[in-house]
């Protein structure tokens, strides 16, 4: 597994519209497109994203010339993602709603996601507000159980999953719940990024529940890939 350093050259971050209480594309986001790169993609490669924001990842996949469907909960991000799509002249289909219902009956070549991942006091996710974006339930997994459960019937024979996660929400429980679905899962990439703002907030919290050291300063990202056979 490859340590990456994070750096936001490969998309023009400057030109994407970022409205208030949308996801601002950052660390995560574009260690999720340097794996993106590594992917084969060509005009008949259909490809979904699952939780957009401004649509900077699935962008980064039409740019390639890839079909490419993008979702999201928050009408907020729809709308970012469709002006960005709009500001960079590519074509990018971008529906509202939740993902599993949005893309019911459908198989793609490539999943992509940046899901809400942070843990929260809180049993449950917001139902609202910019914290839907990165709120996910005590332990983190309350997105990422979800998508483990349906890659494998979002996928074609062949098809990919790519997910970015922080290292504690547990790398080696995703790669377990996928593989349990038939799907061949490792971690491909990672970094190290400092703590944000969310995570230094909720420092006492953390340290509590077991998901952090004292004096931790540093957070692992990591990327999961995951394959239908």
């Amino acid at each position: 597994m490859s340590m990456a350093t994070v750096t936001s050259a490969r998309m023009p971050q400057n030109r994407l519209f970022v409205p208030p209480g949308v996801y601002r594309p950052q660390a995560d986001t574009w260690l999720l497109a340097d794996a993106l790169s590594r992917e084969e993609l060509t005009p008949e490669t259909e490809v979904l994203e699952i939780g957009t924001g401004t649509g900077a990842v699935a962008l980064h996949a039409a740019a390639r010339g890839a079909l490419v469907t993008a979702v999201d909960v928050s009408w907020r991000a729809v709308i970012a993602a469709r002006v960005n799509a709009l500001r960079q002249r590519l074509a990018l289909r971008v529906l509202h709603g939740d993902f599993a219902a949005r893309a019911r009956g459908q198989r793609f070549d490539l999943v992509l996601s940046n899901p809400p991942y942070v843990p929260s006091p809180h049993p449950r996710p917001p139902t609202r507000g910019a914290e839907r974006a990165w709120d996910a339930g005590p332990d983190g997994r309350v997105v990422i159980d979800r998508i483990c459960s349906d890659a494998a019937s979002m996928l074609r024979p062949g098809g990919v999953l790519l997910m970015v996660h922080s290292g504690m929400c547990d790398a080696r429980a995703t790669v377990r719940r996928l593989e349990g679905s038939g799907l061949a899962a490792r971690a491909v990439a990672c970094a190290r990024v400092p703590w944000g703002p969310v995570l230094r907030t909720r420092r006492a919290w953390l340290e509590e529940a077991g998901l952090a050291r004292a004096g931790d300063a540093w957070e692992e990202l990591v990327v999961i890939r995951a394959q239908h056979t």
